[in-house]
C-alpha cells in the first residue's frame, strides 16, 4: 500500500533517477526496506547468530552445573537416590545406612558437577561444524531446536566423557557395594518391576539431562528476553524473528 511516508521517498527518489530506467517495483520495495528496517538475514548472519547463541547458552549451562552444588542444590537437576529403587532405599535407612545413602546422593551429585566440566570442548567442536541448513532449521524450529542439535551431535561423546568422572566417583561411596546383590535380589521377586542395577548408567544418563536442562533454559531466554541477548548478532538474529 502507498503511504504518505512512501510518496515522500518517492519524490525524493524519482528525480534522481532516469526516468526511461524507473523500475516501480524495486524503487517500492526498498523504500520498504528503508521504512520497515526489514532486511532479510544472510545465511552468515544466521550462522554467526546461532553460534553465538550456542556458545552462550552451553557455557552458561555448563558452568551452572560445574560449580560446587550445580546439581546437588539445583532441585531441577539434582540426581536423586534411583527412584525406581525407593524401596531399597527405605531398607537401607532402616538399617541404620542413612549417612551412606545421604553421602552416596551427594557424591552422585559432586560427580556430576565434576562430569560437566569436560562438557565445553565437546559443544565448541559441534558448533563449529554447524552448517547452514542446520542453523536455517534452528532457526525455524521450536524454542529448544538449538538444545536438540547439541544433544544429537554431542550426546554419544559427552556420555564417554561423562561415566568414567561418575565411576570414579561412585567407587568411593560405601553404599554401592549394597547396590547390585539387593537390586538382584529384589528384580528375582514376582511381579515387581525391574530396577536397573547399572548405577553407573543411571548416574551418567540424569547428569547429562540435567545438563542439557540448563541449556534449554539458556536457549529459551535467547529466544524470548532482549536482556539475555548479550551481543549485537544475537540481538540481530533473535530480534528479527
Amino acid at each position: 500500500m502507498i503511504t504518505i511516508k512512501k510518496i515522500s521517498l518517492l519524490v525524493f527518489i524519482l528525480p534522481l533517477t532516469c526516468c526511461s530506467q524507473i523500475d516501480f517495483k524495486k524503487i517500492t520495495k526498498e523504500v520498504d526496506k528503508t521504512i520497515n528496517g526489514d532486511k532479510p538475514l544472510t545465511n552468515d548472519e544466521i550462522i554467526r547468530g546461532l553460534k553465538e547463541a550456542l556458545n552462550v547458552g552451553s557455557n552458561n549451562a555448563a558452568g551452572s552445573a560445574s560449580k560446587l552444588d550445580g546439581y546437588f542444590k539445583n532441585s531441577l537437576i539434582k540426581i536423586p537416590f534411583p527412584p525406581e529403587a525407593r524401596e531399597m532405599e527405605s531398607k537401607l535407612r532402616s538399617l541404620g545406612m542413612g549417612k551412606q545413602v545421604d553421602d552416596f546422593i551427594l557424591t552422585v551429585n559432586r560427580a556430576a558437577e565434576e562430569a560437566a566440566k569436560q562438557s565445553s570442548s565437546v559443544f565448541v567442536n559441534a558448533i563449529t561444524g554447524m552448517t547452514i541448513n542446520d542453523g536455517i532449521s534452528i532457526l525455524r524450529g521450536s524454542d529448544t531446536a538449538a538444545t536438540g542439535y547439541l544433544r544429537r551431535t554431542t550426546g554419544v561423546q559427552l556420555h564417554d566423557k561423562f561415566k568414567p568422572v561418575i565411576k570414579s566417583a561412585t567407587q568411593k561411596v560405601e553404599v554401592t557395594k549394597y547396590w547390585n546383590p539387593l537390586a538382584t535380589t529384589y528384580n528375582a521377586l514376582p511381579f515387581v518391576k525391574k530396577v536397573n542395577t547399572d548405577l553407573e548408567e543411571y548416574i551418567t544418563q540424569r547428569a547429562l539431562n540435567g545438563l542439557f536442562t540448563l541449556v534449554s533454559q539458556e536457549e529459551i531466554k535467547i529466544r524470548k528476553d532482549p536482556v539475555a541477548r548479550v551481543t549485537d548478532i544475537l540481538k540481530k538474529v533473535f530480534g528479527s524473528k
